[in-house]
């Protein structure tokens, strides 16, 4: 990797990337493994702190606000430049670890875990953004994919760290392992001389505040007990006026030509419709080896190893694989195996254990892996260079608000349900339909490239 990178420039182009890559990984070490490690540790977490009833909170505080804040990042680094909107996102998650690792009880925790999801709203963009910034685009898929499996190792370890932590410490310290490795991302982004030349705009404060506002009240909608209709109306409302408003903006926060790009508007649709499937699935499956197949925490850790393990799989060649085969099949292909995944969890029971759980993640990594990376390369390509941030980040919002709701949706099934394997079937069966659905969706998108072929041919046989 370092000697691709010393063909790039001199000794100092050299040293900028090897740090600010280095800065970028141990970022989306932090960031990810917070994600990843408590599915394992939360209900031992949520016992010690005696609060089920915010079990999906725990979850859903830390999505809705990184969910929110990521499209807001991207364009800010637009106008800031980048380095200073990371370094903000990374001083931001260093204090919500520290006050996370100090909860004393799960109503202090869902507001500290809110905290640590601004800061990941402001930080988990950045990987992709930066790397769109320093590489050409024939490079951009292999910096990309390795970007995309670094995702991946921390999600391997992450369930091996909680177990660990949990057994031999305490659960607090899967978030003070966070402070050290902020620190040093922090430092080692100090050498990074930034290439991107922010362009300068006003800030759409009031676009931002709406939006921000819109989309919280939505994904409240998903964790509320009453008045669900109350946040979705008003919701609905201010996403209405948002969209008004930014129709009159001339730096708007999300430029309205994201949304409605022929093929764009498709990728983000996927990346939507397929998280709200069966991206929350890691979250609960270590509840159905606990409490059902009776495993240990550290098996059920292990299980989750096997998403992370097909993610890698399937991220690090996708780069490549784009250059010969094109977004289309790409995606196709990835959401068959979503599909695969999700008939695979419908059809879990209590006869199922350790491996049946892990063969079905290792098909739903290789999915992820694969969808993930060729939307985000897809969404760099297909934007201009002074939107490459906001393209990037929406993409990753409209995967994040998926999750979000997929998760807190499925916390509700298995909440309301009359027992815990009963709720288990409804939450699979719901990501199964929709898996389908973002099969469907992936049946819309079109290369570009092969688009503008057939135009010409069309144009050519009118002449």
């Amino acid at each position: 990797m370092i000697d691709k990178i010393n063909k790039e420039g001199g000794t100092d182009a050299v040293n900028s990337k090897i740090s600010v890559m280095v800065s970028i990984v141990l970022a989306m070490l932090v960031a990810s493994m917070d994600t990843t490690i408590m599915n394992t540790t939360m209900p031992i977490i949520a016992k010690e702190l005696g609060g089920f009833s915010l079990y999906a909170w725990s979850f859903a505080s830390y999505m809705i606000t990184t969910t929110v804040l990521s499209p807001i990042a991207g364009r800010l680094s637009d106008i800031f430049g980048r380095k200073k909107v990371f370094s903000f996102g990374i001083i931001l998650f260093l204090i919500g670890s520290l006050l996370c690792g100090m909860s004393q009880n799960m109503v202090q925790l869902v507001v500290f875990r809110a905290l640590q999801g601004i800061g990941a709203g402001f930080m988990m963009p950045f990987p992709a953004i930066i790397a769109g910034d320093l590489f050409p685009i024939e490079k951009r898929g292999k910096i990309q994919a390795f970007f995309t499996a670094m995702w991946g190792i921390s999600a391997v370890l992450a369930p091996l760290l909680g177990t660990l932590f949990v057994e031999y410490a305490s659960w607090r310290w899967i978030f003070y392992v966070n402070i050290p490795l902020c620190l040093l991302s922090l430092l080692t982004l100090l050498p990074y001389k930034e290439v991107y030349e922010p362009k300068r705009a006003a800030i759409d404060y009031i676009g931002a505040a709406l939006f921000a506002t819109a989309i919280s009240l939505f994904l409240l909608t998903t964790v509320v007990e009453s008045s669900h209709w109350m946040y979705g109306v008003t919701g609905a409302a201010l996403l209405t006026i948002f969209y008004l408003y930014e129709k009159k903006q001339t730096s708007p926060l999300v430029p309205l030509a994201l949304v409605q790009h022929k093929t764009l508007k498709w990728v983000n649709m996927n990346g939507f419709v397929s998280c709200v499937a069966l991206f929350g699935t890691s979250s609960y499956i270590p509840l159905f080896l606990q409490n059902i197949a009776h495993q240990s925490v550290f098996v059920s850790g292990v299980a989750l190893l096997g998403m992370s393990i097909g993610w890698m799989i399937a991220a690090v060649p996708a780069g490549k694989w784009i250059l010969r085969y094109g977004y289309r099949v790409l995606l196709i292909i990835g959401n068959i195996l979503l599909v695969l995944s999700g008939l695979l969890l419908a059809l879990l029971n209590e006869s199922h254990g350790f491996l049946y759980v892990f063969c079905t993640m290792f098909i739903q990594g290789l999915s992820f892996g694969l969808t993930s990376t060729v939307g985000i390369i897809g969404s760099q390509q297909l934007a201009d260079a002074h939107e490459k941030g906001i393209a990037t980040s929406f993409f990753m919002f409209c995967r994040n608000i998926g999750t979000a709701i997929g998760v807190t949706i499925m916390g509700a099934f298995l909440t309301k349900a009359a027992d815990f394997m009963t709720g288990i079937h409804h939450l699979f069966l719901f990501g199964f339909i929709g898996s389908i659905v973002a099969l469907v969706t992936s049946l819309f998108i079109r290369d570009e490239s092969e688009q503008e072929k057939n135009n010409l041919l069309r144009s050519g046989e009118m002449l």
